[in-house]
């Protein structure tokens, strides 16, 4: 049941006044001894100085492209940036702070700096445009913002055109006068962490917009522990001389906990990379020795295509979320690394990742079980478990869940005290639970159910074929028929004849009437600006 929150650190009240009703809220469990954390608590403090604390300051703790920080460069750069919050721009507790760049030390300073002084983080893409920037500005009441000097101009543009939202605006990254970094310099180099109530929020993420409009997802203090003290903790088990590397931004949260949260509350490092397409990441580790790497299934495959001559030897660790990851990906990643990537579902709700499997454990192909600290249930639309090997929507309870900030999609996503997060999944007998399809993206042919994801699978076993994507087109005599679009690999051209191949070969490995009946070749597959595939233009497109 809800517990009830605790009186707020916030002076600021707007994230707490506009969370969801208690009876909207999931269910919440705190299974594990670890999860009891003080009623009053600062996460940036327990990520950064608690950490210093075990492991001292002189450690390696952010590489950039432009300068690399130890633990103890790292804290001074944030408490002087609290102070200049704290001080100049008089932010406050609960204020909402707007971050805006590519990964870089800078930008992890910020986020922990706006943490220390309570606030509230609101990290964005870089890549967002004016109106996307100004429905987040408008949703969060922000009245803050910290922007790579880099992406000042769609902010500006927004605020120059809306300047009843008053948000004060310092830019970091460009020598500037009056920068963000100038006027740090000589702030004071100790900041003493405002603790708030554990269940305060101290940031609100916004979805990647897969499936319309970006929701605002509160999450409190004990939440980023929460998430490094289960998956990270329990599955990850990283070691204090790892070095993280990966290709997701703070804006996702895959990112932030695998490339800042993560690492700081094992005392490693992370290489933070503004850019991080496939050529960067294998550069990185071949040249960093990076040894932990967090991307998604389809970086991977870009990854394979690239990898003679980069020596991956440091890697022991390799994390892939935010899609489902082939069977297929995942025996050729072994084959050629002899690392078993880790796969695991998370949400931006959920804030990480909370089904997963490492080392023995792993079933390549499925997604895996409950982390630790977790439970999960595959259920029918009323809310019932239904039996082994039946497929049903993956629902999942523990120390986090979904609070939309004043979003009436809360009552879509938490039913029966469930956090139901939209995908069909079905458990076999020994608890491993494998992926069948987003749940709107299940396609019935002529009464038949059928899985994209089991099609995928038997395209990408051709060696033709890069990437693929198959979704249910309306059909007049079948209901639906199953559509690939696929990319082929370099070298390879579109045609009939290659579609019709592409078809035998689906027919050769999976039942016949899963086969797709129609094939179209495409350049690249649509995806949102954190790399996940968006069906429903390819819907829309037919």
């Amino acid at each position: 049941m809800l517990p009830p929150l605790s009186p707020t650190g916030h002076t600021d009240t707007f994230t707490r006044d506009h969370l969801p009703p208690a009876e909207e809220w999931p269910e919440l469990h705190f299974d594990l001894p670890e999860l009891h954390y003080p009623d009053l608590l600062n996460c940036a403090e327990e990520l950064l100085d608690r950490t210093i604390a075990r492991f001292g300051s002189e450690r390696r703790c952010l590489v950039g492209q432009r300068e690399s920080w130890t633990y103890g460069q790292l804290r001074r750069h944030v408490d002087q940036i609290a102070h200049v919050l704290a001080d100049d721009l008089g932010v406050r507790p609960g204020n909402r702070v707007l971050l805006r760049g590519p990964n870089s030390p800078w930008l992890a300073a910020c986020w922990l700096a706006v943490q220390k002084v309570g606030g509230v983080v609101v990290t964005v893409l870089p890549a967002l445009r004016s109106g996307e920037l100004a429905a987040i500005l408008r949703s969060a009441a922000i009245g803050y913002a910290l922007c790579d000097h880099r992406y000042l101009d769609d902010l500006t543009a927004v605020l120059d055109g809306a300047p009843e939202m008053g948000t004060r605006v310092l830019s970091y990254g460009g020598g500037e006068e009056d920068s963000l970094e100038a006027r740090a310099a000589s702030r004071p180099a100790e900041f003493s962490a405002v603790r708030v109530a554990a269940d305060d929020a101290c940031m609100i993420a916004y979805t990647s917009g897969t499936t319309g409009a970006p929701k605002g997802c509160v999450h409190f203090h004990r939440d980023v522990l929460a998430i490094a003290d289960t998956f990270s903790a329990r599955v990850l088990r990283p070691l204090p001389d790892d070095l993280f590397v990966g290709s997701p931004p703070f804006a996702f949260t895959f990112g932030l906990g695998g490339l800042l949260i993560f690492p700081l509350r094992a005392g490693a490092a992370s290489l933070l990379l503004e850019r991080a397409g496939p050529d960067e990441l294998l550069d990185a580790v071949t040249n960093h020795r990076a040894s932990v790497v967090f991307t998604a299934p389809t970086a991977y495959r870009a990854l394979l295509a690239r990898i003679d001559g980069h020596d991956l030897s440091s890697l022991r660790r390799c994390v892939s979320a935010g899609e489902h990851l082939p069977a297929a990906t995942w025996q050729a990643w072994h084959e050629a690394t002899g690392v078993r990537i880790i796969d695991g579902i998370g949400a931006t709700e959920m804030l990480h990742i909370f089904v997963s499997a490492a080392d023995d454990d792993i079933r390549p192909g499925a997604t895996g079980h409950a982390v630790p600290g977790f439970r999960v249930a595959i259920l029918d639309d009323a809310g019932r478990p239904v039996p082994d090997g039946e497929a049903g929507s993956l629902a999942v309870r523990g120390p986090v869940g979904c609070r939309y900030l004043a979003d009436e999609r809360q009552r879509r996503y938490v039913r029966h005290g469930w956090n139901l997060t939209g995908d069909t999944y079905v458990r076999d007998a020994d608890g491993y639970l494998w992926y069948q399809a987003r749940s709107d993206d299940m396609i019935i042919s002529a009464g038949y159910n059928i899985a994209p994801a089991e099609v995928e699978e038997a395209l990408l076993a051709s060696p033709e074929v890069a990437e693929t994507a198959v979704v249910g087109v309306p059909d007049a005599e079948r209901g639906e028929i199953v559509k690939a679009f696929v990319v082929l690999r370099e070298g390879a051209t579109g045609s009939p004849e290659r579609a019709e191949g592409l078809k035998e070969h689906v027919k050769s490995h999976i039942a016949p009437y899963k086969t797709p009946r129609a094939v179209e070749f495409l350049a690249a597959l649509p995806r949102t600006a954190t790399g996940k595939l968006q069906r429903f233009k390819l819907r829309e497109s037919n």
